[in-house]
Order: structure tokens, then sequence, then C-alpha cells
């Protein structure tokens, strides 16, 4: 057992030391591992944005798609409830061009304090990726996403999702981000039960989530 667990433990401080001081054998034992499982459920047929805004729509999320010449319409349309949301500050502007009301728009620059986004009823954000299987939306926190506070806090969150953005599954998903990013990975609504199976929406991020998908 010492010894399966000395080679355990020398693989994994190998792996995870700086390339440079890995020793050459390493890289060369990683390479040689066998990868013969399925990296993809979907062929190339498959209607990738549909999926996911059928699993999207399972987790109970509202989902819609839109061409994108309809993006401002229909982002109006989905916070025409919301009294007042934040955007991140890289946000597209004209996106928001047909929003009605003075005071409903709040840049989250400077930063919002944590006692101002509690005054804020939600968030429009873009996402990184979105994965089809999972109907996942992925974000990394860039300008046009905003930081994690923002998309937790407030009880509603609208994601627009790029169709090109859509990935097969969690792999493609990963595949085309930062790796030393964050990354927040989103499958509807925040909800968790009790031992009793009793489902509370809310608890852990927004209540609401709508996704407009563009394009």
């Amino acid at each position: 057992m010492t010894g399966a667990r000395d080679e355990i433990l020398a693989r994994i401080r190998a792996a995870i030391s700086p390339a440079s001081a890995r020793p050459a054998e390493a890289d060369t034992s990683y390479a040689a591992i066998p990868r013969r499982y399925l990296r993809a459920h979907h062929g190339s047929e498959s209607d990738l944005v549909t999926l996911f805004c059928e699993r999207a729509a399972d987790y109970r999320a509202t989902v819609s798609r839109v061409p994108e010449n309809d993006l401002p319409a229909a982002i109006a349309g989905a916070v025409s409830g919301v009294q007042r949301f934040a955007v991140p500050e890289g946000f597209p502007s004209e996106w928001l061009a047909r929003i009605s009301g003075t005071g409903r728009i709040v840049r989250d620059s400077p930063p919002l304090t944590a006692a101002e986004l509690d005054r804020v009823s939600g968030v429009v954000t873009r996402c990184a990726a979105a994965i089809a299987e999972t109907g996942t939306v992925i974000l990394d926190h860039g300008a046009d996403q905003g930081r994690r506070a923002l998309t937790l806090i407030p009880d509603f969150h609208l994601v627009v999702v790029a169709a090109g953005q859509v990935a097969a599954d969690l792999p493609d998903a990963l595949a085309g981000l930062d790796p030393a990013r964050p990354h927040t990975l989103i499958s509807g609504p925040s909800a968790t039960s009790d031992i009793e199976l009793i489902r509370v929406e809310g608890v852990h991020g927004p209540r609401q989530l709508c996704i407009i998908v563009a394009g």
C-alpha cells in the first residue's frame, strides 16, 4: 500500500509542478495515456442551440430565442417587471436602448456596495459560453458579465447568450475558456431542497433566471 501511495503522490507532484521542473518522462507518460472515452454526445447534425434552450427550460429558466437585431426589444420586454437592475461596465449600451423609466439602469462602475446591490432587483449580463447538453450558462466574469457578487445577490438574472457561444458539452465549452479566469456555471435558478425534499429557490443566487439566445 505504501508503494502505491508514494507512486500516486509522486505523479500528483509531477503534474502540478512547473513544466520546467517536471522530468521529461512525466509528460511522455501523460501523453501516452489512452483516451478512448466519448468526448461528445451530440453529432454535428444536432441543433445545439435548440437543445440548449430545451435543457435550460427543463431547469426552470425562462428561455427565448430572437434575431440579434431584436435584442434591445427582447431585453426591454424581459426586464419590464424589474424595478431597478444592474449591468456590468462592459455590457453593450445599445442593447439597453429600449429600456424606459428613469433610474432603472444601474451601472456597476464604480463597484456597487453590498447595501447598494441589495437594493437592486435584477442584473443583466452576457456570458462566456453555454452548454447544450446540460442547459448550463458559464460566466468568466469578464467586463460584460461583471464580478461574481453582481450575479449572486439580485433576485433576477437575465443572461444574453450568442448562438455561437453554445458548445455541445462541458469539454467543448471549457476548451474555449481561459483556465486562469474564475468560472461560474449556472444551470437554472438557484434552488435547494431540505431533507423533506421541499424545494426552496433563491437561497444561493437569483430566484429567477431568464435567458435570451441571440442569433
